[in-house]
């Protein structure tokens, strides 16, 4: 119960439900683009425009929709045999979904100095864990009641695969070369992206993959490119005993960016893997690619990986 109260209190959000205007079947689910869980979006509500879920014309109301990793239900599973009646006020419930048995919690708190009432559920997905957080106001609470917010958990439901032009089209960039790798993957809806021979179930680690995404607050000066890159690449998560063999700047379709490349271990087999991390910095914000592949892999691996990278440019 207290991991699922830990994944709440950042992530909640506000949702408004009128009672008499219930969601109705799960074929009618609606998924956030670049994301395996979907649900009926209540009355009034519409995709939202700066987070993955719903929310209403004014931005008010809100539903959140995420993932989380696969081991996070298991752990609140757990969390809930062990303490079925709850603690400090937090009620805890379950409710039969299409994709299988969702545990929710119901408590009452603040937001700044508004009372409201909070609604936090995970369900079981295929290589990962969904995750809804809801938020009402207390003066909404009368017309919206706790079965309106329990019957709308009840359309949630999965989806097996997120089709690759979807989760291309949220990046906020092109990719033209996937250099022929098939398990695509949002990490952070319209921010980063991975591409892999692997999957969630096995790991990405023991076969070659590329992490794309955009970082801010790059050095701007020259000089100071050098150090920003070392260190980044020695905090890259998930890599071992890193070790630098190169470092160095270079040019990335034609702008400045650097080079990286680390011998470490990676996963829970500890694979050893070579990992190559290029920066290509702009103005406010820079690319970041990360790309790793197990050592005796990395020749042919390293071809894909500039494939990917010189095939990637901005919109617009």
């Amino acid at each position: 119960m207290k991991l699922l109260m830990t994944f709440l209190r950042p992530l909640a959000v506000l949702a408004l439900v009128l009672a008499s205007q219930l969601p109705a079947r799960a074929a009618d689910a609606v998924f956030p683009p670049g994301l395996r869980l979907g649900m009926v979006p209540l009355i009034g509500l519409s995709q939202a425009k700066t987070f993955p879920g719903f929310e209403n014309e004014d931005g008010s109301v809100k539903v959140l929709i995420t993932e989380l990793p696969t081991a996070a239900y298991g752990e609140v599973a757990n969390a809930f045999k062990a303490n079925p009646g709850g603690t400090g006020g937090v009620k805890q419930d379950k409710i039969e979904t299409p994709s299988g048995l969702a545990y929710y919690t119901t408590e009452t708190g603040k937001t700044g100095d508004a009372t409201v009432k909070r609604y936090s559920m995970i369900v079981p997905g295929n290589g990962f864990s969904g995750y809804v957080a809801v938020q009402i106001p207390e003066n909404a609470t009368k017309i919206y009641s706790d079965e309106a917010v329990r019957q709308m958990f009840a359309t949630a439901v999965t989806r097996g695969e997120v089709p690759i032009d979807e989760q291309l089209g949220r990046m906020p960039f092109k990719i033209s070369d996937l250099a022929g790798f098939k398990n695509v993957r949002t990490l952070a809806p319209g921010a980063s992206i991975v591409l892999a021979d692997g999957d969630e179930t096995t790991g990405f680690e023991p076969k070659p993959f590329v992490i794309i995404g955009l970082i801010g607050q790059t050095p701007q000066q020259a000089e100071d490119r050098a150090r920003f890159a070392q260190e980044a690449a020695l905090q890259i998560p998930g890599l071992r005993d890193g070790r630098i063999t190169m470092s160095e700047p270079i040019r990335i379709n034609g702008q400045p960016g650097f080079e990286t490349r680390i011998d470490g271990v990676s996963g829970k087999d500890k694979t050893e893997v070579t990992v190559v991390q290029w920066i290509r910095f702009g103005g406010g914000t820079s690319l970041r690619i990360i790309a790793s592949a197990p050592r005796g892999e990395w020749s042919n691996a390293f071809t894909r990986f500039r494939a990917v990278r010189d095939g990637i440019q901005p919109k617009g």
